[in-house]
């Protein structure tokens, strides 16, 4: 978490310009060994830190990324596109939005480990799936089904919603709310969501925690959706 807000402050506050990766980025699997790597040079680097020092270090990062975020444009288009969700080019809002993810699910990930519990405030969670259901579509970008065919996605709990990806002629899309007719409806809880999404939760456990009514083939393949580099 040091690391990503150092790095974001750098190249988007200060425009940073960074030295190319050393082998070229081709696919999602260059740029996952890529961004594999990053973390794991910092992990070697910071061995010797005391937990002390990295928490120091990381109040006073977070602390500037947040102001630097308060003042960020959500118009144009952000510098590096969100690839979870097989942008292009992403709306600099978009990119403001995976940024918060990150600091959430790996917020969640650390209260996790030291028994700390969940984030108490429920919106939080919900602004995160919020964002992170919008890599969807790609998820489904190479299922075919006639163009109309809706699934629903019901997310119980505090945090939950309701979504809905829909396809028209080529291409998902998913906005919030309910459709009509779905051809499947996906229901789990917006523990199981989080995890499902950040890749957190092992197959067998999705197939137990995620209800599938309808068309069961294609409701499936939510089961393989991540919203993060993996």
């Amino acid at each position: 978490m040091v690391d990503t807000a150092l790095r974001r402050l750098s190249a988007a506050r200060d425009q940073a310009t960074f030295p190319p990766p050393e082998k070229p980025i081709r696919n999602e699997r260059d740029l996952a060994a890529f961004i594999h790597d990053l973390n794991g040079s910092w992990v070697r680097g910071t061995r010797p830190l005391s937990p002390r020092v990295l928490t120091d270090l990381y109040a006073h990062a977070a602390g500037q990324l947040s102001d630097y975020m308060e003042t960020a444009s959500l118009e144009g288009f952000a510098r590096f596109p969100v690839s979870w969700a097989g942008d292009a080019e992403s709306p600099s809002w978009f990119d403001i939005g995976r940024e918060f993810t990150e600091v959430w699910h790996h917020g969640a990930q650390i209260r996790e480990a030291v028994h700390a519990g969940p984030f108490h405030d429920p919106h939080w969670l919900h602004a995160v799936l919020d964002l992170v259901v919008r890599g969807l579509p790609h998820a489904y970008r190479d299922t075919r089904a006639p163009s109309g065919t809706a699934i629903q996605l019901h997310i119980t709990g505090a945090s939950g919603g309701d979504w809905s990806l829909q396809t028209f002629d080529d291409r998902w899309d998913i906005s919030a709310g309910n459709t009509d007719e779905p051809a499947v409806t996906a229901t789990m809880d917006d523990e199981t969501a989080w995890r499902l999404l950040f890749n957190a939760l092992s197959p067998a456990d999705a197939e137990s925690l995620i209800r599938l009514e309808g068309d069961t083939a294609l409701g499936r393949v939510l089961l393989g959706a991540r919203s993060v580099i993996v």
